[in-house]
């Protein structure tokens, strides 16, 4: 077995729990090559995610917790429509989050990935425009454009569709399961009046929200739709998965209607399942999964964020730990976050039945519910969302060793 600081690791994908690893694992004393299909950082547009307790400590303990703070999407209000409401319902979304985590923040996917990025780039190597083709047991990597490398080790941190995923493992297919529902994310003019607010419309078996940023200068709108099956849809159609989404919110409301005809304008969309990945494990020889590449929840409503942070942490700490041996390393990882993956999945399937809820009740009970912890002290509406969901502060309870760093970047 090599001495770790002479280990190279190679990881795939730059968005999240890639450019953390990264981190991580160079201040560990290993050697870390990040690859990255798109030609360079993505700023897709993207929708705004969570970061709770946890990936909040891990984050500071990366010097980069200010700037986390500082880019947060700074909602405070939200207005609820919803089918069969007299009038909108009006709530307080900071005593909301309050209740879930006693540190949380919300933050564009986009804005995150830069300030993870920036935090590793000068101690990693970086090579955009270019993915993985070939994995050998041997450590061989083959690249669509570069020529063949060794690495020691493979991380696949490249999302819910993952590449190294599919080479190491087979098709998604075989390990992903459907929840049942869809959401989509496209990005829309500014929005006067939307400053720290959240507009949602929510109806049965569907749910669509519009919201800004501080920092955006435009706005964002999310849909949530149930289907009792599979669409069929190619993921590189756009114009076919715009259909879709038109389709299951036609007729929704005025505000909906409106979001929906940027559609044909809009700079940035975005349109996927919310599928959960169930695998025995997400490690086979050299190479090992993290992120939404190995145990995604559920996209848009089981915290992969959250999840994907303490994954990439966890994962390097492990390695360190067991001086760079991945056969001691790897099953001390996947025993690590066995339960929070496994609440994750919870937390997601709880999530979904409440955000797109399946009867006029569910659509009461999401409204008038915000209302209720919105108006209460901190202390009480923390208790009532415990008594009334079971996924409750879930992310908060997530306890995670602590990894302090063994090396110096190279």
């Amino acid at each position: 077995m090599k001495e770790k600081d002479s280990m190279r690791i190679l990881v795939s994908g730059a968005s999240v729990a890639g450019p953390v690893l990264a981190y991580w694992l160079t201040r560990h004393g290993f050697s870390v090559t990040v690859i990255e299909r798109a030609p360079a950082l993505r700023k897709t547009g993207g929708h705004a995610v969570d970061l709770f307790r946890p990936a909040m400590n891990i984050s500071e303990k990366m010097g980069v917790l200010a700037r986390v703070e500082e880019r947060a999407t700074g909602a405070k209000r939200m207005t609820v429509y919803g089918e069969g409401l007299r009038s909108p319902v009006r709530a307080d979304l900071s005593k909301i989050f309050g209740a879930t985590s006693e540190r949380h923040v919300e933050i564009m996917r986009d804005d995150l990935s830069e300030i993870y990025y920036d935090a590793a780039r000068d101690d990693a190597e970086y090579v955009f425009g270019d993915s993985i083709t070939e994995i050998s047991p041997d450590g061989e990597v083959r690249f669509e454009n570069a020529a063949p490398r060794r690495f020691d080790l493979v991380v696949g941190a490249d999302g819910l569709h993952s590449n190294v995923r599919r080479l190491v493992f087979g098709e998604e297919s075989r390990h992903h399961a459907f929840i049942g529902a869809y959401f989509g994310v496209l990005t829309l003019p500014d929005v006067p009046g939307l400053d720290r607010e959240l507009l949602i419309h929510v109806g049965v078996g569907r749910t669509a929200g519009l919201y800004g940023a501080r920092h955006l200068g435009d706005a964002r709108a999310l849909f949530l739709f149930r289907s009792q099956r599979e669409l069929d849809y190619h993921h590189r159609d756009v114009a076919r998965q715009k259909k879709l989404l038109r389709d299951a919110f036609a007729g929704m409301h005025a505000h909906v209607d409106g979001w929906l005809d940027e559609l044909d304008r809009t700079p940035a969309f975005y349109f996927d399942s919310i599928t959960q990945l169930h695998m025995d494990t997400w490690s086979r020889g050299r190479v090992t999964l993290v992120g939404d590449a190995g145990y995604c929840p559920g996209p848009a409503v089981g915290g992969s964020t959250s999840l994907a942070v303490v994954g990439a942490y966890v994962l390097a700490g492990e390695l360190a730990r067991a001086g760079g041996d991945h056969e001691l390393a790897f099953p001390a990882y996947e025993r690590a976050m066995a339960e929070h993956v496994r609440g994750s999945r919870a937390v997601a399937l709880s999530a979904a039945k409440t955000l797109i809820p399946t009867s006029r009740r569910g659509v009461w009970g999401l409204a008038q519910g915000a209302r209720l912890i919105s108006a209460l002290p901190a202390r009480p509406s923390r208790a009532l969302l415990r008594l009334t969901t079971r996924s409750a502060r879930f992310y908060d309870s997530v306890s995670v060793d602590d990894h302090p760093p063994t090396g110096q970047p190279d």
